[in-house]
């Protein structure tokens, strides 16, 4: 490998939506808007968590985590994205790009433990609601959270490291809308067969892995729902993981069509659409699922409100 070659490269060029062109300024404030939504949405549900005493149980507890991910996760790709929505360079360095892609996994992979973390909640919850205090207690919950963000920033390493050692010495154009493996794979001047066999085991590791393990916690979920007697009995017990049951379809059903694939079968605007999914929608839909679902989370705001005077 001709190491030489790989310093004629020191930046990208991300095209985004290239056929969308005349409305970038369209694109540009809708997106504004969605991030500035999904900011102050997630920001609200992490503080009102912190400071109301009432939500310092586990669920919720993992939920502000949630929230306070989400703000990272987002912040890594959608300032760049409003930036190349209104400059004619949408260029981005290669330690820039490797930068993005690094975060973006670390954090996607966060989540995706997160995720599952939760799903053992609700399963302790509602199958072992005995006990579920002494079971999952704040110090326990403390160490789950700390444990899914080391291993989501320790997943990536290794891709990255053998991304920068390959060498760019051809076309410099990142066909989608932000840094990220495959679009950057393809720009190399040389065999990336191993790369995609490394990138497809991780990702199929990480992403079946954590979602087998959610669905295997709501097959018992379901069943001890059932069993419950009374309607009123099964919505109450089936609300309480409803909220996340909806995230975990969401972020998924798009991430598994994404990453969990040896070959590239879809069209580019497939896989920008997708990523608009799971790196934008997601993020933006998440404090509205779990504030509009969720009658604590309701009250708590309203609390805080008042408090701070904005309610009578």
């Amino acid at each position: 490998m001709d190491v030489g070659n790989w310093s004629q490269i020191t930046e990208f060029i991300i095209l985004g939506f290239p056929h969308l062109q005349g409305v970038q300024v369209y694109l540009f404030l809708l997106l504004l808007l969605i991030y500035l939504t999904t900011i102050l949405g997630n920001l609200l549900i992490f503080l009102v968590v912190c400071l109301d005493s009432r939500l310092h149980i586990p669920m919720y507890h993992f939920v502000s985590t949630l929230s306070l991910l989400e703000l990272g996760y987002t912040a890594t790709t959608i300032p760049k994205m409003l930036s190349n929505l209104l400059s004619e360079k949408k260029t981005i360095s290669f330690s820039g790009c490797l930068l993005q892609i690094y975060f973006f996994h670390s954090l996607g992979a966060t989540e995706c433990y997160l995720l599952t973390a939760m799903a053992y909640d609700r399963y302790l919850a509602i199958c072992q609601p005995l006990h579920y205090p002494t079971l999952l207690t704040p110090a326990l919950c403390a160490k789950i959270a700390a444990g899914c963000w080391l291993g989501g920033l320790a997943g990536p390493v290794a891709e990255i490291s053998l991304v920068s050692h390959l060498p760019f010495c051809g076309p410099n154009c990142i066909q989608h809308i932000f840094c990220d493996f495959p679009p950057v794979l393809s720009l190399a001047c040389t065999d990336t067969s191993i790369n995609v066999l490394v990138d497809f085991v991780i990702n199929s590791c990480k992403i079946l892995a954590t979602f087998l393990l959610i669905l295997s916690s709501y097959v018992p979920i379901i069943h001890t729902v059932l069993r419950v007697p009374s309607a009123a009995g099964k919505r109450k017990a089936f609300s309480t993981c409803s909220s996340h049951l909806t995230v975990v379809l969401i972020f998924y059903g798009s991430i598994l069509f994404m990453y969990v694939r040896l070959k590239k079968t879809y069209s580019l605007d497939y896989d920008r659409a997708l990523a608009v999914v799971y790196s934008v929608l997601t993020p933006f839909l998440n404090p509205f699922i779990y504030s509009l679902r969720n009658k604590e989370i309701k009250e708590a705001v309203r609390r805080q409100l008042k408090r701070a005077g904005i309610l009578k």
